[in-house]
């Protein structure tokens, strides 16, 4: 490969690590070509882009960029495909419901803008919550305490009235 072709893809890497805001690194090295092609459907149904790049290649598009993609380099060994996407949970949960025996395996990922190296963090990766869901428990967090106030004032205003009904009706 010549040094412009490598160039070129150096910049279409880094090009796709700017565009996404979450990415996977993965071992895929002991699937055989059906589970490889099954995976591949299973990442473009879910809206994740899978790629099977050079070690090298995604050092230097990473190295290339403003941040410092340091703790990820150590994991550059071996055959790598990366998974890029915008909810940080999806890639996790796929490779947790795909993997048998480990494989795919994590190797690491960035996501939320954090760091999370080696296989035994995909729980955590895939317990992160979405943005999406994130806005829905802080609305609903919101809404209870609103619902108990209008739920408190619709009570105590059946409370008034009786109070008011009772004490109308007396005689005086």
């Amino acid at each position: 490969m010549r040094k412009e072709d490598k160039s070129t893809i150096i910049e279409q890497i880094a090009a796709t690590v700017k565009e996404y805001s979450h990415f996977y690194l993965i071992d895929i090295t002991a699937m055989n070509a059906a589970a490889t092609s099954a995976l591949r459907r299973e990442c473009f149904k879910s809206d994740i882009k899978l790629m099977l790049i050079k070690n090298t290649l995604l050092h230097k598009a990473l190295e290339s960029l403003e941040e410092d993609y340091s703790p990820l380099y150590g994991c550059l060994k071996g055959t790598t495909a990366i998974m890029f996407c915008n909810t940080a949970n999806l890639p996790a949960k796929l490779i947790k419901a795909k993997a048998k025996d480990g494989i795919p395996g994590l190797k690491a990922a960035y996501a939320e803008e954090s760091f999370y190296v080696g296989a035994d963090q995909l729980d955590a990766l895939v317990s992160i919550k979405s943005k999406n869901e994130v806005i829905a428990d802080i609305v609903a967090l919101l809404q209870s305490p609103a619902k108990n106030v209008i739920s408190a004032l619709q009570s105590g205003g059946n409370t008034i009235h009786g109070v008011l009904k009772t004490l109308g009706e007396r005689p005086e």
